[in-house]
């Protein structure tokens, strides 16, 4: 068979509808119109003698012929994204470009304006949109292409596409006010399971592991608001003196640079470190721009 008489540009087609699963979508991602890219489709279908995405309810079906020849074609185009991607790698930072981070209130805190000050003097043309996590891995987004790294401390069973790269631990420390009426010195249990309790919930639940640990001991806390913020409660715990906050030791830094009236003390209950990692798919794996941007990020969040 001569490669010659083939037209490359179809693996591409193939590649995007693949992921997309909806016309629309991929003309968008491929700068077609709907017409054309029916006629690539049109071609598609002659070349592998099937009709690979049909016409569902919601979108597009994949064939069980599409479903077989999908991880090839997805390889072969990433191999050649990558190979125009290294040919371009002197000018990479002038592109023009948007990368969407997936994270946490916390992380953005962190983070952003230090990524941002690193992206404006050194890549330009380079825009950074943030969205929430939601508590979840943005699985179908990075796969998609509406997410390019996604960095928080929850993340677990990373599926086989994703790559992972560790970035930081940080231990739980409780944030409290300095007049709280039922710590006398230091913090002990007992002063732990007296006070009321916030939390950061990012499922609606109002138990977590310090609640498990606690029965395990035969005690248990009150918990009386959970917030999907990591960084929202310190405004009741500046208002309401008596309640407590076991949170990561960055949401604890924060509140005494911003008030004076916190302080914070080591958690009574032995509580396993949050590892912090940054995800992105294998799609991006290759590309310049974001493997530097992804350096910047872990400089930035990995201490000295």
């Amino acid at each position: 068979m001569n490669v010659f008489a083939r037209d490359l540009n179809a693996l591409l087609v193939f590649s995007v509808l693949y992921e997309e699963r909806n016309l629309t979508r991929a003309a968008e991602r491929l700068a077609l119109s709907q017409p054309a890219l029916s006629h690539r489709l049109n071609k598609l279908r002659q070349e592998f003698n099937d009709p690979l995405f049909v016409r569902a309810a919601r979108g597009l079906t994949v064939t069980p012929t599409a479903e077989t020849y999908a991880p090839s074609v997805q390889r072969l185009v990433r191999e050649l994204e990558g190979l125009y991607q290294e040919l371009g790698q002197s000018d990479f930072l002038q592109r023009t470009d948007k990368v969407t981070l997936y994270s946490t209130d916390l992380v953005e805190h962190i983070l952003i304006s230090e990524l941002l000050g690193r992206t404006r003097q050194e890549a330009p043309n380079l825009q950074v949109a943030l969205r929430d996590t939601h508590g979840k891995l943005p699985k179908e987004a990075l796969q998609n292409g509406q997410c390019d790294i996604a960095i928080a401390g929850f993340f677990n069973d990373i599926p086989g596409g994703f790559y992972q790269q560790f970035l930081c631990s940080h231990a739980f420390v409780v944030l409290a006010h300095k007049e709280n009426p039922r710590i006398k010195a230091g913090l002990n249990l007992e002063e732990y399971i007296a006070c009321q309790h916030v939390i950061v919930t990012l499922s609606g639940a109002l138990e977590g592991k310090v609640d498990e640990i606690l029965k395990g001991l035969g005690k248990t806390r009150k918990v009386l608001a959970g917030y999907s913020s990591f960084l929202a409660p310190l405004d009741l715990l500046a208002q309401q003196k008596d309640l407590l906050f076991t949170c990561v030791k960055p949401v604890a830094d924060i509140a005494v640079k911003r008030n004076n009236n916190f302080v914070y003390y080591d958690c009574p209950i032995a509580l396993a470190k949050v590892d912090y990692v940054q995800i992105w798919h294998e799609r991006t794996h290759q590309d310049p721009l974001r493997k530097w941007l992804r350096s910047v990020i872990k400089h930035i969040m990995t201490p000295p």
